[in-house]
């Protein structure tokens, strides 16, 4: 398995990662649940984020990027 990196900057998430560390220890006929987990996890995390976003940072965004097209 290749280099996994220090961290990804979500604590989440890096958690997640670390998990799949466990890969190399268990037989290949079990890997499956190992990565349906880490999906699961990620899915989570991505669904919260999304959520925080549409609670009001996403506002911030879109102004930002309106002002970044011209727009008021």
């Amino acid at each position: 398995m290749s280099e996994v990196p220090e961290g990804t900057g979500d604590e989440r998430v890096d958690a997640i990662v670390t998990g799949l560390g466990r890969l190399g220890e268990l037989p290949v006929s079990e890997h499956v649940a190992v990565f349906d987990e880490a999906f699961s996890g990620l899915e989570s995390t991505l669904a919260a984020v999304a959520e925080q976003a549409v609670d009001g940072q996403a506002v911030d965004g879109q102004a930002a990027d309106e002002r970044a097209m011209g727009r008021p």
